[in-house]
Protein backbone atom coordinates (compact mmCIF):
# COMPACT_ATOMS: atom_id res chain seq x y z
CA UNK A 1 0.00 0.00 0.00
CA UNK A 2 2.54 2.61 0.79
CA UNK A 3 3.67 1.60 -3.36
CA UNK A 4 0.47 3.74 -3.80
CA UNK A 5 1.56 6.82 -2.44
CA UNK A 6 5.44 6.75 -3.84
CA UNK A 7 3.82 6.62 -7.59
CA UNK A 8 1.68 9.82 -6.94
CA UNK A 9 4.69 11.78 -4.82
CA UNK A 10 6.90 10.85 -7.78
CA UNK A 11 4.00 11.53 -10.08
CA UNK A 12 2.38 14.80 -8.76
CA UNK A 13 4.36 15.49 -5.84
CA UNK A 14 3.37 19.13 -5.66
CA UNK A 15 -0.45 18.23 -5.75
CA UNK A 16 -2.25 18.70 -2.06
CA UNK A 17 -2.26 14.86 -1.06
CA UNK A 18 -4.59 16.68 2.32
CA UNK A 19 -5.98 18.98 3.58
CA UNK A 20 -5.80 18.99 7.20
CA UNK A 21 -8.86 19.67 9.70
CA UNK A 22 -6.84 22.99 10.29
CA UNK A 23 -7.04 23.96 6.77
CA UNK A 24 -2.88 23.72 6.23
CA UNK A 25 -1.89 21.46 3.19
CA UNK A 26 0.38 18.50 2.65
CA UNK A 27 1.58 17.92 -0.34
CA UNK A 28 2.19 14.40 -1.47
CA UNK A 29 6.43 14.93 -1.81
CA UNK A 30 5.60 16.52 2.00
CA UNK A 31 3.48 13.14 2.91
CA UNK A 32 5.67 11.07 1.45
CA UNK A 33 9.04 12.25 2.69
CA UNK A 34 7.53 12.34 6.22
CA UNK A 35 6.57 9.00 6.19
CA UNK A 36 10.39 7.40 5.04
CA UNK A 37 11.42 9.67 8.00
CA UNK A 38 9.43 7.99 10.50
CA UNK A 39 9.99 4.41 8.82
CA UNK A 40 13.80 4.99 9.73
CA UNK A 41 13.34 6.39 12.74
CA UNK A 42 10.86 3.32 13.89
CA UNK A 43 13.17 0.82 12.44
CA UNK A 44 15.96 2.79 14.59
CA UNK A 45 13.76 1.55 17.38
CA UNK A 46 13.89 -1.48 16.74
CA UNK A 47 10.69 -2.17 15.40
CA UNK A 48 10.39 -5.01 12.99
CA UNK A 49 8.66 -6.29 10.15
CA UNK A 50 5.26 -7.99 11.08
CA UNK A 51 5.40 -5.65 14.65
CA UNK A 52 2.10 -4.25 15.45
CA UNK A 53 2.28 -0.15 16.13
CA UNK A 54 -0.39 1.41 17.17
CA UNK A 55 -1.78 4.93 16.03
CA UNK A 56 -3.84 6.61 18.91
CA UNK A 57 -4.39 10.27 17.40
CA UNK A 58 -7.45 12.46 16.43
CA UNK A 59 -7.58 12.45 12.30
CA UNK A 60 -4.81 14.71 11.23
CA UNK A 61 -2.32 14.69 8.59
CA UNK A 62 0.19 13.20 11.56
CA UNK A 63 -2.11 10.40 11.39
CA UNK A 64 -1.56 9.80 8.14
CA UNK A 65 1.80 10.24 7.65
CA UNK A 66 1.79 7.57 11.37
CA UNK A 67 -0.11 4.66 9.21
CA UNK A 68 2.27 5.43 6.03
CA UNK A 69 5.11 5.28 8.13
CA UNK A 70 4.35 2.28 9.59
CA UNK A 71 3.47 0.10 6.29
CA UNK A 72 6.82 1.60 4.84
CA UNK A 73 8.19 -0.15 7.84
CA UNK A 74 7.13 -3.01 6.98
CA UNK A 75 4.83 -3.16 10.28
CA UNK A 76 1.14 -3.56 10.92
CA UNK A 77 -0.39 -0.32 11.95
CA UNK A 78 -3.54 -0.82 14.42
CA UNK A 79 -5.30 1.97 14.35
CA UNK A 80 -7.73 3.11 18.14
CA UNK A 81 -10.12 5.30 18.95
CA UNK A 82 -8.09 7.31 20.99
CA UNK A 83 -10.66 8.45 22.95
CA UNK A 84 -12.04 5.08 23.78
CA UNK A 85 -12.15 4.51 27.83
CA UNK A 86 -8.28 3.36 29.13
CA UNK A 87 -9.28 -0.01 30.22
CA UNK A 88 -10.65 -0.87 26.32
CA UNK A 89 -7.09 0.41 24.65
CA UNK A 90 -5.10 -1.37 27.14
CA UNK A 91 -7.16 -4.35 26.45
CA UNK A 92 -6.54 -3.75 22.58
CA UNK A 93 -2.36 -2.78 22.86
CA UNK A 94 -1.95 -6.06 25.30
CA UNK A 95 -4.02 -8.66 22.89
CA UNK A 96 -2.43 -7.64 20.11
CA UNK A 97 1.27 -7.73 21.85
CA UNK A 98 1.95 -3.84 20.87
CA UNK A 99 5.11 -2.70 21.75
CA UNK A 100 4.83 0.72 20.11
CA UNK A 101 2.86 2.73 19.88
CA UNK A 102 2.35 6.86 18.51
CA UNK A 103 -0.29 8.67 20.63
CA UNK A 104 -1.86 11.56 21.44
CA UNK A 105 0.08 13.16 24.11
CA UNK A 106 -2.74 13.31 26.79
CA UNK A 107 -2.67 9.75 26.56
CA UNK A 108 0.87 9.41 28.64
CA UNK A 109 -0.47 8.84 31.63
CA UNK A 110 -3.16 6.58 30.59
CA UNK A 111 -0.08 4.49 28.86
CA UNK A 112 2.35 4.84 31.56
CA UNK A 113 0.03 3.37 34.20
CA UNK A 114 -1.50 0.40 31.90
CA UNK A 115 1.04 -0.71 29.45
CA UNK A 116 4.21 -0.38 31.27
CA UNK A 117 5.14 -3.18 28.82
CA UNK A 118 6.00 -0.38 25.82
CA UNK A 119 8.98 -0.19 24.70
CA UNK A 120 8.63 3.08 22.39
CA UNK A 121 5.47 5.76 22.86
CA UNK A 122 5.89 8.30 20.50
CA UNK A 123 4.02 11.30 21.99
CA UNK A 124 2.16 13.96 19.82
CA UNK A 125 1.04 17.21 20.83
CA UNK A 126 0.74 19.90 23.30
CA UNK A 127 2.91 17.83 26.13
CA UNK A 128 5.49 16.98 23.11
CA UNK A 129 8.51 15.46 24.90
CA UNK A 130 7.22 13.94 28.06
CA UNK A 131 7.13 10.62 27.21
CA UNK A 132 7.44 7.38 29.47
CA UNK A 133 9.96 6.08 26.63
CA UNK A 134 11.75 9.04 25.79
CA UNK A 135 10.63 9.26 22.39
CA UNK A 136 9.04 12.82 20.51
CA UNK A 137 7.33 13.00 17.15
CA UNK A 138 10.19 15.39 16.17
CA UNK A 139 12.74 12.88 17.10
CA UNK A 140 11.00 10.90 14.69
CA UNK A 141 10.63 12.78 11.73
CA UNK A 142 14.95 13.69 12.52
CA UNK A 143 15.93 14.23 8.58
CA UNK A 144 19.91 13.24 10.32
CA UNK A 145 18.23 9.66 10.64
CA UNK A 146 19.42 7.94 7.31
CA UNK A 147 16.62 6.32 5.29
CA UNK A 148 16.95 2.61 6.20
CA UNK A 149 16.68 0.29 3.63
CA UNK A 150 13.68 -1.94 3.76
CA UNK A 151 13.48 -5.82 2.65
CA UNK A 152 11.26 -6.65 -0.57
CA UNK A 153 7.64 -6.07 0.39
CA UNK A 154 5.08 -8.71 0.41
CA UNK A 155 1.73 -8.77 -0.67
CA UNK A 156 0.87 -11.04 2.63
CA UNK A 157 2.09 -8.95 4.96
CA UNK A 158 -0.38 -8.12 7.28
CA UNK A 159 -1.20 -4.48 6.48
CA UNK A 160 -3.79 -3.32 9.39
CA UNK A 161 -5.46 -5.08 12.40
CA UNK A 162 -8.80 -3.32 12.91
CA UNK A 163 -10.36 -4.08 16.58
CA UNK A 164 -14.22 -4.43 16.33
CA UNK A 165 -16.74 -5.13 19.40
CA UNK A 166 -16.30 -8.40 20.53
CA UNK A 167 -19.77 -10.48 22.16
CA UNK A 168 -17.65 -11.16 25.36
CA UNK A 169 -17.03 -7.54 25.69
CA UNK A 170 -13.52 -8.37 24.67
CA UNK A 171 -12.43 -6.28 21.05
CA UNK A 172 -11.66 -8.48 18.62
CA UNK A 173 -8.96 -8.00 16.11
CA UNK A 174 -9.35 -8.45 12.81
CA UNK A 175 -6.15 -9.04 10.58
CA UNK A 176 -5.85 -7.26 7.09
CA UNK A 177 -3.24 -8.12 4.57
CA UNK A 178 -1.60 -6.02 1.93
CA UNK A 179 -3.09 -8.15 -0.41
CA UNK A 180 -6.96 -7.48 1.24
CA UNK A 181 -6.35 -3.78 0.42
CA UNK A 182 -5.00 -3.97 -2.65
CA UNK A 183 -7.89 -5.80 -3.82
CA UNK A 184 -10.01 -3.72 -2.31
CA UNK A 185 -8.77 -0.56 -3.61
CA UNK A 186 -8.06 -1.91 -7.28
CA UNK A 187 -12.32 -2.89 -7.22
CA UNK A 188 -13.39 0.49 -5.80
CA UNK A 189 -10.82 2.59 -8.41
CA UNK A 190 -12.26 0.04 -11.15
CA UNK A 191 -15.86 1.46 -10.05
CA UNK A 192 -15.59 5.20 -9.08
CA UNK A 193 -12.55 5.87 -11.86
CA UNK A 194 -11.06 8.85 -9.26
CA UNK A 195 -8.82 11.38 -10.97
CA UNK A 196 -6.32 13.84 -9.32
CA UNK A 197 -8.64 15.86 -9.96
CA UNK A 198 -11.50 14.31 -7.36
CA UNK A 199 -11.63 15.77 -3.72
CA UNK A 200 -12.37 13.24 -1.35
CA UNK A 201 -14.59 13.65 2.17
CA UNK A 202 -13.01 11.77 5.14
CA UNK A 203 -15.56 11.57 7.47
CA UNK A 204 -15.06 7.97 8.97
CA UNK A 205 -12.28 7.94 11.91
CA UNK A 206 -9.71 6.31 10.72
CA UNK A 207 -10.35 2.99 13.28
CA UNK A 208 -13.06 2.30 11.39
CA UNK A 209 -12.52 -0.07 8.13
CA UNK A 210 -15.04 1.98 6.07
CA UNK A 211 -12.89 4.52 6.02
CA UNK A 212 -10.02 2.20 4.29
CA UNK A 213 -12.03 3.15 1.19
CA UNK A 214 -11.53 7.15 1.10
CA UNK A 215 -8.17 6.44 2.20
CA UNK A 216 -6.24 4.89 -0.14
CA UNK A 217 -8.46 5.27 -3.06
CA UNK A 218 -7.65 8.77 -2.88
CA UNK A 219 -4.09 8.42 -2.36
CA UNK A 220 -3.89 6.23 -5.49
CA UNK A 221 -4.51 8.49 -7.81
CA UNK A 222 -2.77 11.32 -6.93
CA UNK A 223 -6.52 12.99 -5.43
CA UNK A 224 -7.05 15.38 -2.67
CA UNK A 225 -8.14 13.81 1.33
CA UNK A 226 -10.02 16.61 3.13
CA UNK A 227 -9.92 15.78 6.47
CA UNK A 228 -13.11 15.93 8.41
CA UNK A 229 -12.56 16.55 12.56
CA UNK A 230 -14.95 15.66 15.62
CA UNK A 231 -17.02 18.75 15.72
CA UNK A 232 -17.57 19.28 12.27
CA UNK A 233 -18.44 15.33 11.24
CA UNK A 234 -21.23 15.52 14.17
CA UNK A 235 -22.70 19.31 13.21
CA UNK A 236 -24.82 19.20 10.57
CA UNK A 237 -24.62 22.87 9.51
CA UNK A 238 -20.88 23.06 9.44
CA UNK A 239 -20.66 20.00 7.89
CA UNK A 240 -22.92 21.01 4.88
CA UNK A 241 -21.26 23.95 4.80
CA UNK A 242 -17.90 22.06 5.06
CA UNK A 243 -18.86 19.75 1.87
CA UNK A 244 -19.70 22.67 -0.41
CA UNK A 245 -16.90 24.85 0.77
CA UNK A 246 -14.20 22.47 0.19
CA UNK A 247 -15.98 21.40 -3.30
CA UNK A 248 -15.94 17.61 -2.18
CA UNK A 249 -16.48 15.71 -5.94
CA UNK A 250 -16.50 12.15 -3.67
CA UNK A 251 -18.25 11.70 -0.36
CA UNK A 252 -18.10 8.76 1.82
CA UNK A 253 -20.07 7.95 5.13
CA UNK A 254 -22.50 5.74 6.81
CA UNK A 255 -26.11 7.07 5.88
CA UNK A 256 -26.61 8.29 10.00
CA UNK A 257 -25.01 11.62 9.35
CA UNK A 258 -26.69 12.08 5.78
CA UNK A 259 -30.22 11.38 7.07
CA UNK A 260 -29.01 14.63 9.75
CA UNK A 261 -27.72 16.21 6.83
CA UNK A 262 -30.90 16.43 5.12
CA UNK A 263 -33.25 17.14 8.26
CA UNK A 264 -30.57 19.65 9.98
CA UNK A 265 -28.04 21.10 7.52
CA UNK A 266 -29.62 23.91 5.64
CA UNK A 267 -28.24 22.61 2.40
CA UNK A 268 -30.47 24.74 0.15
CA UNK A 269 -28.02 27.50 0.89
CA UNK A 270 -25.40 25.26 -0.17
CA UNK A 271 -24.17 24.89 -3.91
CA UNK A 272 -23.40 20.82 -4.00
CA UNK A 273 -22.67 20.97 -7.89
CA UNK A 274 -19.12 19.67 -7.72
CA UNK A 275 -20.18 16.44 -5.80
CA UNK A 276 -20.42 13.46 -8.62
CA UNK A 277 -19.97 10.60 -6.26
CA UNK A 278 -22.07 9.74 -3.14
CA UNK A 279 -21.75 6.47 -1.85
CA UNK A 280 -23.03 5.04 2.01
CA UNK A 281 -22.43 1.93 3.97
CA UNK A 282 -22.57 0.61 7.14
CA UNK A 283 -26.18 0.63 7.95
CA UNK A 284 -29.93 0.43 5.94
CA UNK A 285 -30.78 3.67 4.32
CA UNK A 286 -34.42 4.93 4.72
CA UNK A 287 -35.87 5.05 1.53
CA UNK A 288 -38.05 8.06 2.45
CA UNK A 289 -35.03 9.70 3.67
CA UNK A 290 -32.70 8.58 1.16
CA UNK A 291 -35.38 10.29 -1.37
CA UNK A 292 -34.61 13.44 0.37
CA UNK A 293 -30.97 13.66 -0.13
CA UNK A 294 -31.47 12.85 -3.96
CA UNK A 295 -33.73 15.69 -4.01
CA UNK A 296 -31.17 18.00 -2.64
CA UNK A 297 -28.57 16.15 -4.45
CA UNK A 298 -29.67 15.85 -7.92
CA UNK A 299 -26.14 15.11 -9.86
CA UNK A 300 -24.60 12.75 -7.86
CA UNK A 301 -24.03 8.78 -8.57
CA UNK A 302 -25.54 6.98 -5.73
CA UNK A 303 -24.20 3.98 -4.31
CA UNK A 304 -24.85 1.57 -1.68
CA UNK A 305 -21.75 -0.50 -0.42
CA UNK A 306 -22.41 -3.68 1.73
CA UNK A 307 -19.51 -5.24 3.86
CA UNK A 308 -18.03 -5.20 7.23
CA UNK A 309 -14.64 -4.84 8.72
CA UNK A 310 -13.97 -9.02 7.72
CA UNK A 311 -15.14 -8.71 3.95
CA UNK A 312 -14.30 -4.68 3.77
CA UNK A 313 -17.10 -3.35 0.76
CA UNK A 314 -18.10 -6.84 -0.98
CA UNK A 315 -21.52 -6.15 -2.67
CA UNK A 316 -22.74 -2.93 -4.25
CA UNK A 317 -25.38 -1.19 -5.71
CA UNK A 318 -25.94 1.73 -8.29
CA UNK A 319 -28.69 3.13 -6.88
CA UNK A 320 -31.76 4.89 -8.95
CA UNK A 321 -32.36 8.18 -8.71
CA UNK A 322 -34.94 9.66 -8.28
CA UNK A 323 -36.20 6.88 -5.96
CA UNK A 324 -39.98 6.42 -7.41
CA UNK A 325 -42.39 7.88 -5.06
CA UNK A 326 -44.87 4.88 -4.72
CA UNK A 327 -41.28 2.35 -3.26
CA UNK A 328 -41.18 2.75 0.40
CA UNK A 329 -39.46 -1.14 0.64
CA UNK A 330 -35.49 -0.39 1.23
CA UNK A 331 -33.60 -0.88 -1.61
CA UNK A 332 -31.81 -3.76 -2.74
CA UNK A 333 -28.03 -4.34 -1.29
CA UNK A 334 -27.10 -5.06 -4.86
CA UNK A 335 -24.22 -8.11 -6.18
CA UNK A 336 -20.76 -8.72 -5.43
CA UNK A 337 -18.07 -6.98 -7.66
CA UNK A 338 -15.79 -8.66 -9.50
CA UNK A 339 -13.06 -8.85 -6.61
CA UNK A 340 -15.25 -11.20 -4.26
CA UNK A 341 -18.03 -14.02 -4.73
CA UNK A 342 -21.16 -13.99 -2.63
CA UNK A 343 -23.26 -17.30 -1.67
CA UNK A 344 -26.41 -17.87 0.14
CA UNK A 345 -26.64 -20.63 2.01
CA UNK A 346 -28.51 -22.56 4.80
CA UNK A 347 -27.35 -23.70 8.30
CA UNK A 348 -26.00 -26.92 6.65
CA UNK A 349 -24.38 -24.90 3.73
CA UNK A 350 -25.93 -25.64 0.94
CA UNK A 351 -27.43 -22.91 -1.43
CA UNK A 352 -30.97 -21.60 -1.52
CA UNK A 353 -33.32 -21.47 -4.17
CA UNK A 354 -33.56 -17.76 -5.29
CA UNK A 355 -36.38 -16.14 -3.46
CA UNK A 356 -35.74 -17.77 -0.11
CA UNK A 357 -33.65 -16.57 2.78
CA UNK A 358 -30.23 -17.69 3.97
CA UNK A 359 -27.21 -16.54 5.43
CA UNK A 360 -24.55 -14.63 2.79
CA UNK A 361 -21.25 -15.97 2.95
CA UNK A 362 -18.18 -13.73 0.78
CA UNK A 363 -15.22 -15.26 -0.64
CA UNK A 364 -12.03 -13.66 -2.35
CA UNK A 365 -9.48 -11.59 -2.34
CA UNK A 366 -10.51 -8.81 0.20
CA UNK A 367 -11.78 -10.93 2.85
CA UNK A 368 -9.56 -10.56 6.32
CA UNK A 369 -7.36 -13.37 7.33
CA UNK A 370 -8.61 -13.90 10.17
CA UNK A 371 -9.37 -12.70 14.15
CA UNK A 372 -5.77 -12.30 16.04
CA UNK A 373 -4.84 -15.18 18.73
CA UNK A 374 -8.59 -16.06 18.24
CA UNK A 375 -8.40 -19.45 16.52
CA UNK A 376 -11.77 -20.91 17.80
CA UNK A 377 -13.62 -18.10 16.29
CA UNK A 378 -11.77 -18.43 13.07
CA UNK A 379 -12.82 -21.90 12.86
CA UNK A 380 -16.49 -20.61 13.30
CA UNK A 381 -16.53 -17.73 10.75
CA UNK A 382 -15.15 -19.38 7.99
CA UNK A 383 -16.24 -22.68 5.86
CA UNK A 384 -14.93 -24.59 2.95
CA UNK A 385 -17.32 -25.60 -0.32
CA UNK A 386 -15.39 -27.20 -2.83
CA UNK A 387 -12.25 -25.59 -1.58
CA UNK A 388 -12.93 -22.06 -1.39
CA UNK A 389 -12.97 -20.36 1.71
CA UNK A 390 -16.26 -18.79 2.48
CA UNK A 391 -16.79 -16.31 5.15
CA UNK A 392 -20.17 -16.27 7.21
CA UNK A 393 -21.05 -12.48 7.59
CA UNK A 394 -24.21 -13.39 9.80
CA UNK A 395 -26.75 -11.49 7.11
CA UNK A 396 -29.71 -12.75 6.37
CA UNK A 397 -30.45 -12.54 3.05
CA UNK A 398 -32.26 -13.52 -0.25
CA UNK A 399 -31.82 -12.92 -4.13
CA UNK A 400 -33.79 -11.47 -6.32
CA UNK A 401 -33.09 -12.71 -9.73
CA UNK A 402 -33.71 -8.71 -11.06
CA UNK A 403 -32.70 -7.22 -7.92
CA UNK A 404 -30.00 -8.58 -6.74
CA UNK A 405 -29.56 -9.70 -2.82
CA UNK A 406 -32.02 -7.97 -0.41
CA UNK A 407 -31.34 -7.60 2.88
CA UNK A 408 -33.40 -9.25 5.63
CA UNK A 409 -31.55 -8.79 9.20
CA UNK A 410 -28.78 -10.00 11.18
CA UNK A 411 -28.66 -13.47 12.80
CA UNK A 412 -27.63 -11.60 15.82
CA UNK A 413 -30.60 -9.70 15.90
CA UNK A 414 -33.39 -12.65 15.81
CA UNK A 415 -34.85 -13.57 19.13
CA UNK A 416 -37.35 -16.06 19.80
CA UNK A 417 -40.47 -15.40 21.82
CA UNK A 418 -43.52 -17.49 22.34
CA UNK A 419 -42.29 -20.26 19.73
CA UNK A 420 -41.98 -17.50 17.06
CA UNK A 421 -38.46 -16.55 15.28
CA UNK A 422 -38.48 -12.56 14.99
CA UNK A 423 -36.33 -10.79 13.22
CA UNK A 424 -36.05 -7.43 15.07
CA UNK A 425 -34.70 -5.72 11.62
CA UNK A 426 -38.18 -6.30 10.26
CA UNK A 427 -40.38 -4.30 13.00
CA UNK A 428 -37.47 -1.58 12.68
CA UNK A 429 -38.44 -1.02 9.08
CA UNK A 430 -42.08 -1.33 9.29
CA UNK A 431 -41.74 1.59 12.04
CA UNK A 432 -39.82 3.53 9.36
CA UNK A 433 -42.97 3.54 7.11
CA UNK A 434 -44.62 5.96 10.19
CA UNK A 435 -44.71 9.47 8.94
CA UNK A 436 -44.34 10.88 12.41
CA UNK A 437 -40.81 8.56 12.75
CA UNK A 438 -37.33 9.99 12.25
CA UNK A 439 -35.52 7.13 13.35
CA UNK A 440 -36.08 3.59 14.65
CA UNK A 441 -33.94 1.21 17.29
CA UNK A 442 -35.91 -1.59 17.91
CA UNK A 443 -33.83 -4.27 20.68
CA UNK A 444 -34.81 -7.40 22.77
CA UNK A 445 -33.65 -8.55 26.31
CA UNK A 446 -34.96 -10.20 28.69
CA UNK A 447 -34.44 -10.74 32.95
CA UNK A 448 -31.62 -13.10 32.21
CA UNK A 449 -33.58 -16.20 32.04
CA UNK A 450 -34.05 -16.03 27.84
CA UNK A 451 -37.55 -16.71 28.57
CA UNK A 452 -39.58 -13.50 29.11
CA UNK A 453 -38.33 -11.50 26.24
CA UNK A 454 -39.16 -7.95 25.82
CA UNK A 455 -39.31 -5.70 22.55
CA UNK A 456 -38.54 -2.02 22.87
CA UNK A 457 -38.84 0.53 20.20
CA UNK A 458 -37.09 3.70 20.70
CA UNK A 459 -38.03 6.43 18.20
CA UNK A 460 -36.55 9.94 17.48
CA UNK A 461 -40.22 11.92 16.14
CA UNK A 462 -39.93 13.91 13.00
CA UNK A 463 -42.93 15.97 14.60
CA UNK A 464 -44.03 17.79 17.99
CA UNK A 465 -45.99 16.58 20.01
CA UNK A 466 -44.92 13.46 19.09
CA UNK A 467 -46.80 10.25 18.32
CA UNK A 468 -48.70 8.89 21.08
CA UNK A 469 -48.08 4.90 21.72
CA UNK A 470 -51.49 3.85 21.44
CA UNK A 471 -50.98 6.04 17.79
CA UNK A 472 -47.91 3.55 17.52
CA UNK A 473 -49.81 0.19 18.75
CA UNK A 474 -52.29 0.63 16.20
CA UNK A 475 -50.21 1.78 13.25
CA UNK A 476 -48.05 -1.40 14.33
CA UNK A 477 -51.16 -3.53 14.14
CA UNK A 478 -51.70 -2.43 10.76
CA UNK A 479 -48.66 -3.10 8.92
CA UNK A 480 -46.95 -6.00 11.19
CA UNK A 481 -48.72 -9.58 12.97
CA UNK A 482 -49.68 -9.26 16.20
CA UNK A 483 -46.34 -11.16 17.99
CA UNK A 484 -44.00 -8.43 15.96
CA UNK A 485 -45.28 -5.96 17.77
CA UNK A 486 -42.99 -4.17 20.37
CA UNK A 487 -44.07 -4.18 23.93
CA UNK A 488 -42.87 -0.74 24.82
CA UNK A 489 -42.57 2.55 22.58
CA UNK A 490 -40.07 4.98 24.47
CA UNK A 491 -39.55 8.41 22.57
CA UNK A 492 -35.92 9.50 23.06
CA UNK A 493 -34.46 12.90 21.73
CA UNK A 494 -31.70 11.12 19.88
CA UNK A 495 -30.30 7.60 19.23
CA UNK A 496 -27.02 6.75 21.41
CA UNK A 497 -24.01 6.06 18.94
CA UNK A 498 -21.34 4.62 18.76
CA UNK A 499 -17.86 6.13 18.06
CA UNK A 500 -17.96 5.28 13.99
CA UNK A 501 -21.98 7.33 14.37
CA UNK A 502 -23.89 3.80 14.15
CA UNK A 503 -26.82 3.42 16.20
CA UNK A 504 -25.63 1.56 19.50
CA UNK A 505 -27.53 -0.72 19.82
CA UNK A 506 -25.72 -2.60 23.05
CA UNK A 507 -26.50 0.47 25.56
CA UNK A 508 -29.93 0.19 24.14
CA UNK A 509 -30.32 -3.48 25.43
CA UNK A 510 -27.95 -2.12 28.08
CA UNK A 511 -31.50 0.29 29.44
CA UNK A 512 -34.17 -2.05 28.49
CA UNK A 513 -32.58 -4.93 30.66
CA UNK A 514 -32.07 -2.51 33.75
CA UNK A 515 -35.38 -1.68 33.44
CA UNK A 516 -36.69 -4.99 33.29
CA UNK A 517 -34.47 -6.78 36.30
CA UNK A 518 -35.33 -3.22 37.84
CA UNK A 519 -39.25 -4.36 37.43
CA UNK A 520 -39.50 -0.70 36.39
CA UNK A 521 -42.20 -0.24 33.86
CA UNK A 522 -40.60 1.70 30.91
CA UNK A 523 -42.81 4.40 29.19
Amino acid sequence: MAEYLEVSAARVPGNAAILDVDDEVVTYSELDSGAEQLAAFLAYRGVQPGDRVAVLLPKSATAVISIFGILKARATYVPCDWQAPPERLCAILMGCRIRTVIAEARLAPVLQECAPFLENVILVGANDGRTPAGVRWSDALDHRLPIVPRAGRDRHDMAAIFCTSGSTGVPKAVMVSQANLLTYVDWCSSVLLPTEEDRFSSHTPFHFAFSLLDFYVSLKHGASLHLIDQETGRNPKRLGDFIARQRLTVWCSTPSILRVLVTSGNMHQFDYSSLRVVLFSGEVFPVSQLRQLMKLWKEPTYYNLWGSTETQGSIYAVLPSPIPEERTEPLPIGRPGWHCQAAVLNEGGEPVLPGEEGGLHIAGGAVFQGYWNRPEENRAAFRYRDGTRWYSTGDVVREDPEQGLIYVGRRDRLVKRHGYRIELDDIQCALYRHEGILEAAVVAASAGDGVDVKIAAYLVAKTDPVPGVLEMKMFCARCLPAYLSPDVFVFVADLPRTSTNKVDYQTLVHRLHKNITAKVGVT
